[in-house]
């Protein structure tokens, strides 16, 4: 071969991964000042590399591990698939309307079971002429729950916790896991606001009111904490509220969800006129074969519970979705990131993936982001999955999510992402989703931007807006 020939093929060799990685030239400038990238954009028709920064290196996905539990949950029910909770006892119901034994709420693991749904349960069983229970109202959460915490932020939650996306797992539990109060002004300023229950006249959460009541137009503010005291759930609200404020719901995220669902369903129960003697309970025991279905409540599609669970990133929904694809009782966390890795094993060419939860709260997650491009596009090509798969993602422009609102109309109006976010141990940005160019094709593209122990705070605007023009590009060239 002449000299010539072979120093120009060394050449673009050596330019090659230069030129992809010019694709991403904003985003590159992060690498400078020490954060680990992998990143990669490609069109899904031709398979051209339009960019890529160490693609396949594995990193944390942190909330783009979502994508992977949408796409193994419509794998395994597809997407009209409805998780039941049913009402059922083995006990006898005599002429008078009475339940000579225990009332057994059997948790079907719906990641979306709601207030709504326990009133309906209620009003079922009311329509079947039950009328008293001589007995227990039992919570069974046999297929899975109380579910070990792996992560530092469910762990302190068992204690004490200051938000809601923390919450703990069961496949009994109600309302994601979470309390609600309604905080409303006192009858006049100086005097306690007014906090009740989201979703009882009575009050099923403890209370601990330290909120004032102040004049018109004084704003509003408030801090909650739902702390445990004595074995019981108590929600300390603290701040302002002005005379003219409307009410305001906080939620805060329980320390047992399975009890929550026994005290919630207990006061529905009593308001409906069906007394229970002997109170509620919970249980890990699968109710008997024996037990007759009373009253029963289907929850919605698959396809809206994924919706829900990627826009609104919810950790409670998502993990619940992963402990459902365990096919055996007292599944836990990383038995659920398992089935997904089962099913993302059956991908050709993905490579390395490695799941110890299906939200993304758990930093050991890895994957790289050529692996979140063929999970996409593996996707795109099944047409009866693809489109409640891609409804699940954000376009910047109209997404629930605000700060990704952000970069020009192109990048706004023709991208559709799901985000990742994790603050510790180090920083985590990630993103990954789908790109129609100018002609009409089709893209997918993932980035994720690693910190370190030595590495600056990193926001989303320092990966977005770089992002954003480098997208842009690519677009407008293709």
């Amino acid at each position: 071969m002449p000299t010539r020939l072979l120093s120009t093929l060394l050449l673009c060799l050596l330019l090659t991964p230069l030129v992809q990685a010019g694709g991403f030239a904003r985003l590159a400038e992060l690498g400078e000042r020490g954060f680990l990238i992998g990143a990669e954009a490609r069109l899904l028709d031709s398979r051209e590399v339009l960019g890529a920064i160490e693609p396949e290196r594995q990193l944390s996905p942190a909330s783009v591990t979502k994508a992977y539990l949408a796409a193994a949950a419509l794998d395994r029910w597809g997407p009209q698939y409805r998780f039941t909770t049913r009402l059922v006892s083995d006990a006898e119901l005599d002429d008078d309307g009475v339940l000579r034994g225990d009332l057994v709420l059997d948790g079907g693991g719906d990641p979306a079971l709601s207030t709504e749904d326990l009133w309906r349960l209620t009003q079922r069983l009311h329509q079947r002429g039950v009328r008293e229970v001589d007995g227990r109202l039992v919570i069974s959460q046999w297929r899975f729950g109380p579910v070990e915490c792996i992560t530092t932020d469910r762990c302190e939650a068992q204690a004490r916790v200051a938000n809601a996306y923390s919450a703990l797992l069961s496949s009994a539990g109600v309302n994601y896991g979470s309390w609600c109060v309604s905080v409303a002004p006192g009858a006049a300023a100086g005097e306690p606001a007014r906090i009740t229950s989201c979703d009882s006249q009575a009050m099923i959460v403890d209370i601990d009111n330290r909120v004032e009541t102040k004049p018109d137009d004084s704003g509003t503010e408030l801090n909650a904490e739902r702390v445990t005291r004595e074995g019981r759930d108590v929600m300390v609200v603290r701040g302002q509220i002005s005379t003219n404020a409307r009410p305001r719901e906080v939620y805060r995220a329980s320390s047992d969800p399975a009890l929550q669902t026994a005290r919630t369903l207990l006061a529905m129960l009593t308001q409906a006129g069906i007394e229970v003697r002997e109170g509620a309970t919970t249980s890990i025991a699968e109710p008997p074969a024996t037990v007759r279905r009373l009253a029963e409540v289907e929850g919605m599609p698959l396809q809206e519970l994924l919706l829900r669970t990627m826009n609104h990133s919810n950790n409670f929904m998502a993990d619940q979705l992963a402990l459902n694809l365990v096919e055996t009782p007292r599944a836990d966390l990383l038995l659920g990131g398992q089935a997904i890795e089962q099913f993302v094993a059956g991908i050709p060419d993905h490579g390395p993936l490695l799941l110890r939860s299906g939200s993304g709260l758990t930093p050991e997650n890895r994957t790289s982001a050529k692996g979140v491009n063929t999970l996409m596009e593996s996707m795109f090509h099944r047409p009866a999955l693809f489109p409640s798969f891609v409804a699940s993602f954000q376009s910047p422009g109209n997404g629930v999510m605000r700060f990704i609102r952000r970069g020009s109309t192109t990048f706004q109006h023709h991208v559709m992402l799901k985000t990742g976010t994790l603050n510790q141990p180090v920083a985590v940005r990630s993103l990954g989703g789908y790109f129609r160019t100018r002609s009409g094709r089709w893209g997918v593209f993932s980035v994720m931007v690693n910190g370190t122990s030595s590495t600056p705070w990193l926001n989303w605007a320092q990966v977005l807006d770089p992002l954003a023009e480098d997208l842009e590009r690519m677009i407008n060239e293709n």
